[in-house]
């Protein structure tokens, strides 16, 4: 597989992760951990459906206790702590300092072996893009960060740095099939089902439409959408994925504006031209010649 076509597959992780907000606003008031469990148990039985006429694919299973963390670490305990930074601290603020990830991946990447060290058009269009969500979130309201919410804001920080370690180790387990992403998933929803009964009250979705938009969610951006970014990531332009990361929200807002969630207002404009300014910059960046390079 060649670099630009594991790009491409991770890309699609972003287009489905930007319909997040959408499904989970049409899930109804299930509780977060519940909506974890229950995603999550879908996204994992996505890979487990393919072992039927694959059975090899059981046995990525089998991997080290390192391997193990780091997928449970990524999955779960990005999800964990974003939700308690949600509790702890205003969701705007807290969304923007998560959001801090795809930079950290810019960053975190030029530590990798062969990737020939930080490249300016890759961090010039990583600031683009997080200019542009800043400016998204400035036009929802005014940004206002508060002492008293300073263990959120913290919660958040960490899910930044969680996700974008994830993101970059994985290119350091490139052997690690992605089947094993399919474990993962089912162990991230055997302790999010844990956390549900510990702290939350169980809330069922009422109706064929929200039971529909729990399915969805677990179908894509909480399912296929982790394959995807794990073929990306270990095979792909792992800073360009970065960079065009920044897409998500702005995607995921103006699908929300198009279902009548929320309105247009100029500075979603503002942020869509600033994010593709970055993805331009970014893909403008030269990339050091490896033999991965090169399709299978």
């Amino acid at each position: 597989m060649s670099v630009r076509t594991a790009t491409l597959i991770g890309s699609g992780a972003i287009l489905l992760w930007s319909l997040l907000a959408l499904f989970t606003a049409a899930s109804g008031a299930v509780p977060p951990f519940q909506l974890a469990a229950m995603t999550f148990l879908v996204g994992g039985l996505i890979g487990c459906a393919t072992w039927v006429v694959r059975p090899a694919g059981l046995s990525a299973l089998r991997q080290s206790p390192a391997v193990w963390a780091l997928g449970l670490a990524g999955l779960f305990g990005y999800h964990a702590l974003y939700f308690a930074a949600l509790r702890l601290a205003p969701p705007a603020e807290a969304g923007l300092i998560s959001y801090l990830w795809p930079l950290l991946i810019v960053l975190f990447s030029a530590l990798l072996p062969g990737e020939g060290g930080l490249r300016p058009a890759h961090l010039v269009g990583a600031l683009l893009g997080l200019a542009g969500v800043v400016t998204l979130f400035l036009g929802r309201g005014t940004l206002t960060f508060e002492a008293a919410a300073l263990p959120g804001y913290l919660a958040a920080l960490a899910c930044a740095f969680l996700w974008s370690g994830y993101s970059v180790l994985s290119r350091r387990v490139g052997a690690v099939p992605t089947d094993a992403v399919a474990g993962f998933c089912l162990a991230t929803a055997a302790l999010s089902l844990v956390c549900h009964l510990a702290f939350e009250t169980t809330v069922w979705p009422t109706g064929p439409g929200q039971w529909g938009a729990v399915l969805a969610l677990g179908l894509g951006p909480v399912g296929a959408a982790f394959y995807l970014w794990d073929i990306g990531v270990k095979r792909g332009d792992i800073r360009l994925l970065g960079v065009g990361s920044y897409a998500a929200p702005v995607l995921s807002t103006l699908i929300l504006v198009a279902a009548g969630y929320a309105p247009a207002t100029p500075a979603l404009a503002l942020a869509c031209a600033l994010i593709v300014a970055g993805a331009l910059v970014a893909t403008r960046a030269k990339r050091p010649q490896r033999s991965q390079d090169k399709p299978a």
